[in-house]
């Protein structure tokens, strides 16, 4: 007899579900989010497990691979496959969501999704922290510009290296304002 499983990954538990091939249901529980506490529910039926699937997620870089590490047949699935196979689903819990996929991983009407490579996605990480700091940088540039306008203070075109110079000279007479500008300065030279 052959086996196959659908798991509804969430960040803390994961509803895990077993069918044969029959449609008949010979597991349903829900485990700790980690691929070693998910192989030793999964350990009774690992010989005879065709196909094991979850939906693709921000968790599935790191809990694919490593379920492949512990030999099973795991399969990403793409999650607009997934929705619209179980769009007529009356129930939407994790269980169910679970057993869902397990039939879909039984009868294969599915379309893997790919998983991009570790450093695919610490590159992908590093650009996107990058754009989110450049982000905050000209938006407290904008801010410094907008506070300063509220006392007849246009900067103009004042380049980056001579902004900070730029701010200091034009805050000089107002105690309040030369500290709110230190501050915001000193936030921008830290994003810098």
């Amino acid at each position: 007899m052959e086996y196959f499983c659908g798991l509804d990954v969430v960040v803390d538990e994961t509803a895990v579900c077993v069918v044969d091939e029959h449609g008949e249901v010979h597991l349903t529980v829900k485990v700790e989010t980690d691929p070693d506490a998910m192989f030793v529910v999964l350990k009774p039926f690992v010989a005879r497990l065709w196909r094991v699937g979850h939906e693709a997620g921000s968790l599935s870089p790191w809990l694919h691979p490593e379920l492949l590490k512990r030999g099973l047949p795991v399969s990403c699935l793409e999650t607009q496959h997934v929705r619209a196979a179980m769009s007529a689903q009356r129930n939407k819990t994790d269980a169910a969501d679970a057993l869902g996929i397990a039939h879909i991983m039984r009868t294969g009407w599915f379309r893997q999704a790919h998983i991009k490579t570790q450093d695919c996605y610490r590159m992908r990480l590093l650009l996107t922290h990058r754009r989110n700091l450049k982000r905050k940088f000209l938006d407290l540039e904008n801010a410094i510009r907008h506070s300063l306008k509220a006392f007849g203070i246009k900067l103009g075109g004042t380049s980056r290296g001579a902004f900070d110079q730029a701010v200091r000279k034009a805050a000089t007479d107002d105690p309040l304002s030369v500290e709110l500008m230190d501050a915001m300065l000193s936030a921008r030279a830290a994003l810098w």
